[in-house]
């Protein structure tokens, strides 16, 4: 398929929608597929990606006739993203959709990581793959404990859901985010396109947490939407650092649009849903003209033909989302122990012990280091956030840590966190134990005891134990 030699059957005013066509009937929760909602959280950051895209080109172009003619095709974005976005239902929580995005960056990564011919592009998408796998499984414990729903029954077994490189470890000096760009014109156009497909889900994923994780309620899940997003944004750090900058903003328009189509394409040729199936054709089909549009504008504005941007234009191999379970196996028996050193992965066993990642994890994770992880508990292991009510340190422990760079402690509970995970684990999914909602519990008869349940002080169930 080359979407250049694509002839759209309908005018630009013909694919306008109504906003009867933009109300789409959500998809149901508890019956669409987990890669049907994948392929809807990750659109959804593609059009988020190109309207945004759209919005700082029009900011840093003189030419009106250019803005626009970016402004129609942005228009365009946006009504693509509303009708995208609008297919989550309502009574989907935040937890539930939570699941569906690290389930999407976990899948799309390695499935990524796999068709890439780039050995440092593809290093690159292995690290950050753990660390979406750790989330998944740190926000599917998060959902056990606040909703009582097994997150096996969303992603239907299609993932793994066990520990993966610590969260304790994510937490990097931000030197240690940037990478080495890739060149767009002499490298394979898979590793272009991972590049800008990456980017933009990471994006949505920190746009999501940064707009709906101040919505959960205060306790350990709302401290974990605020842990979490700050790794996020070393992610799309990550990702973007591999873009290739020497591109002007023309070359980058039709690199987006390019994507687009390549994209719409591959979820036409691969959903199972078959309303969605329309949808995803009806704007494979916008897209193409907006290709159409944006090789003009760069033959017009640049003198430059799209053939010296992307040279053959047909599609590589299409991207079909499918259980990655054995390559996340062998990527997490390999590198858990692996941390960044500028642009490198190094084991965090070979870092010096003053480098710059120890005395910014000290700074960041506070009195967690003083905490003794329980080696018979993979749960424990995971929850790495400090307590919630930490006694402030006094003036001379805050200028004691301010001077040295880094503890001892907090090497070693990085470093043994770390390697417990360097073992392949027997698949498990947490919270096995039934445990009880806080709505269940609060409408339990109170006993005049309270009991303090992480997010706040509920009563005590009549008939049990105080713990």
């Amino acid at each position: 398929m080359n979407p250049f030699e694509q002839k759209p059957k309908k005018s630009l005013m013909e694919m306008v929608p109504n906003w009867k066509q933009l109300a789409v009937k959500p998809y149901d929760k508890l019956e669409a597929d987990p890669y049907t909602k994948a392929r809807i959280i990750l659109m959804n950051g593609i059009e988020v990606e190109a309207v945004m895209f759209g919005h700082n080109f029009n900011r840093h172009c003189e030419n009106n006739d250019l803005r626009r003619d970016l402004a129609l095709c942005r228009r365009m974005e946006q009504e693509q993203q509303k009708r995208i976005n609008w297919m989550s239902p309502s009574n989907e929580s935040t937890l539930e959709l939570t699941i569906g995005y690290e389930q999407l960056a976990v899948d799309l990564t390695a499935w990524l990581a796999m068709h890439e011919p780039d050995e440092y592009a593809k290093s690159c998408m292995d690290f950050a793959l753990l660390e979406d796998f750790d989330h998944l499984y740190r926000y599917a414990d998060q959902l056990k404990f606040d909703e009582d729903i097994p997150a096996h029954k969303l992603v239907r077994d299609t993932i793994e859901i066990t520990p993966g490189r610590p969260t304790i470890a994510h937490h990097r000096h931000p030197f240690d985010s940037v990478r080495m760009p890739r060149n767009s014109k002499t490298g394979d156009i898979r590793t272009t396109l991972g590049a800008l497909i990456l980017t933009a889900g990471e994006q949505q994923t920190m746009n999501f947490y940064m707009n709906l994780g101040n919505t959960v309620p205060e306790g350990p899940g709302r401290d974990l939407y605020q842990e979490i997003g700050m790794v996020e944004e070393q992610h799309v750090t990550h990702y973007g650092s591999l873009i290739d900058p020497s591109m002007s903003w023309l070359e980058m328009l039709l690199w987006h649009e390019y994507q687009e189509c390549y994209l719409y394409y591959s979820f036409y040729e691969t959903e199972v849903d078959a309303r969605v199936k329309k949808m995803w054709e009806m704007h494979f089909e916008q897209e193409c003209m907006h290709l159409a549009m944006a090789s003009d504008l760069l033959k017009k504005y640049e003198g430059t033909e799209w053939q010296q941007i992307i040279p053959a234009g047909e599609f590589p191999e299409l991207l079909d989302f499918h259980p990655t379970k054995d390559y996340v196996r062998q990527v997490l028996a390999e590198q858990v122990t692996l941390t960044a050193q500028d642009e490198e992965f190094v084991d965090v066993d070979d870092v010096p012990s003053d480098f710059r990642f120890f005395e910014w994890n000290d700074t960041v994770n506070g009195r967690v280091q003083a905490m003794r992880p329980c080696a018979s508990s993979s749960s424990a292991t995971a929850r790495t956030t400090a307590p919630r009510t930490p006694r402030a340190p006094s003036r001379s422990s805050a200028a004691a840590r301010r001077t040295t760079p880094s503890s001892p402690a907090c090497r070693d509970t990085v470093r043994r966190l770390t390697r417990s995970r360097s073992r392949p684990r027997k698949s498990a999914r947490p919270c096995s134990r039934k445990r009880t909602t806080h709505r269940q519990q609060a409408n339990r008869a109170p006993t005049g005891r309270p009991v303090f349940c992480r997010a706040r002080a509920l009563p005590l169930p009549s008939g049990r134990a105080r713990p």
